[in-house]
């Protein structure tokens, strides 16, 4: 039940019309009894949506595209990961003061932890946007031997230089061999899920195959990677991951993941 005592949350980023996140933080406090709300805000100006934040007492935020890094000169302080990444995507109003937070890259690195140890091992990603630099960073951060590609050189090897990686050509991957590959673009997103950022050749039962894209859950290069017998995890996992350390940082209180997960499959199945 909504009242005065009703705490609100929020996504600001442009667009915002197809997040989850909604569903996701929505089902995390019904299932903890929390007294909250978590509204999407399509958000052009982020310094407006940050002074809203000040006037209406907004207890946290989500900061999605494009409003990472712009976001960051707004804030009152920012933990050292997030000032080290360049970019927050989870703000708490601490009494009055907004800290910024960055839980993208536990968001990916969590779900690969589970099955491998990074140290030491080949990891592919591909992409040079928001994700790719939160994916690149908790990789990295595990000792992984990096490497990148991206349709635009320019780019990609700019992200490479900042990230201690390499960069190199999609020609490249089976001289590298990687043991991990990491898809960070949006390629294989509803409604073109035939779209698929890499050759399915290259894949191979050994390798461990990760695509950030949760919609469909099952994207070409998930189905793919399990034809091939790939250890295959899917966007679903790094979506849920980075949405229970925000809810952490919100409330205090340990993320009931489960219902989380199962509140997004069955919005997912239903489109």
């Amino acid at each position: 039940m909504l009242n005065s005592d009703t705490r609100l949350y929020a996504l600001f980023g442009d667009p915002v019309s197809h997040s989850l996140g909604p569903v996701m933080h929505n089902a995390a406090f019904k299932e903890g009894q929390i007294n909250a709300v978590y509204l999407a805000f399509r958000v052009s100006k982020i310094e407006q949506a940050v002074d809203a934040m000040r006037n209406l007492k907004i207890a946290g935020a989500s900061i999605t595209i494009p409003h990472k890094e712009t976001v960051i000169p707004f804030l009152d302080e920012m933990d050292d990961l997030a000032r080290d990444m360049g970019a927050v995507n989870t703000i708490v109003n601490r009494d009055g003061t907004l800290v910024g937070y960055n839980t993208d890259a536990r968001g990916a690195v969590d779900p690969l932890g589970r099955v491998c140890d990074l140290s030491g091992k080949r990891v592919v990603i591909v992409g040079a946007g928001g994700a790719a630099r939160a994916v690149a960073f908790g990789v990295k951060q595990k000792g992984a031997a990096l490497f990148m590609v991206n349709r635009s050189e320019a780019r990609g090897r700019a992200l490479a230089d900042e990230m201690g990686a390499t960069f190199i050509y999609k020609e490249d991957l089976k001289r590298v061999d990687p043991e991990i590959i990491i898809n960070a673009t949006s390629l294989g997103m509803a409604p073109k899920i035939d779209d698929i950022p890499l050759d399915p050749g290259i894949l191979k039962p050994s390798m461990i195959v990760m695509d950030i894209v949760y919609t469909p859950v099952k994207t070409a290069l998930i189905r793919a990677a399990m034809e091939k017998g790939c250890v295959a995890i899917d966007g679903l996992s790094m979506f849920v991951n980075q949405g229970a350390a925000q809810f952490e940082l919100f409330t205090g209180t340990k993320a009931p993941e489960a219902a989380m997960k199962k509140s997004l499959i069955k919005v997912i199945e239903n489109r």
